[in-house]
């Protein structure tokens, strides 16, 4: 393993092209609030996100609304995975040697034989092409910043302020 990078099974792997510019701070929080929804509330991961630097939206599909209580918790648990500084690793398999409980249903139709499995530590895995921190702890500070409720779609808006990187 090179980089944080594991290729199982190849020397060179082919993947679709990426035609996103993803900020990467953000972009690995959305993979720990996906798992962290997930662990919380039993739903699926989000089907639509809008990541951005400023700010990012989520959508999740939950039959009521989380309490208050909960979205404290959410917001909580999100700042321990960032303090836990977790490593943020990347595998490279076909879909013939995907690990157990990795869900493909997310995968567009032209997605390529080969897949890059992000892995955040123990607490996450999927796969994604996007860009990302090395370790949770360059993500920085974690902010909900409202949250809605409307017709089964429960929507976390948020931000991450990375830290401060010495001169």
């Amino acid at each position: 393993m090179a980089n944080g990078i594991k290729y199982i099974n190849m020397e060179e792997p082919i993947l679709n092209e990426h035609n996103k510019a993803e900020f990467p701070p953000a972009h690995t929080a959305e993979h720990l609030l996906n798992q962290t929804m997930v662990r919380m509330f039993g739903c699926e991961r989000s089907r639509n996100a809008h990541i951005e630097r400023r700010k990012s939206k989520i959508n999740y599909n939950l039959g009521s609304c989380p309490t208050p209580e909960q979205i404290s918790e959410i917001e909580r648990t999100m700042r321990q995975l960032i303090e836990d500084d977790l490593p943020v690793t990347f595998e490279f398999v076909t879909r013939d040697t995907i690990p157990e409980g990795v869900k493909l249903d997310k995968l567009p139709q032209d997605a390529s034989e080969t897949l890059r499995l992000v892995r955040i530590g123990n607490y996450d895995i999927c796969p994604c092409i996007g860009t990302h921190v090395a370790s949770t702890g360059e993500i920085g500070e974690f902010r909900i910043t409202s949250t809605s409720y409307n017709e089964g779609v429960f929507r976390i808006v948020f931000k991450v302020v990375p830290p401060v990187q010495e001169p």
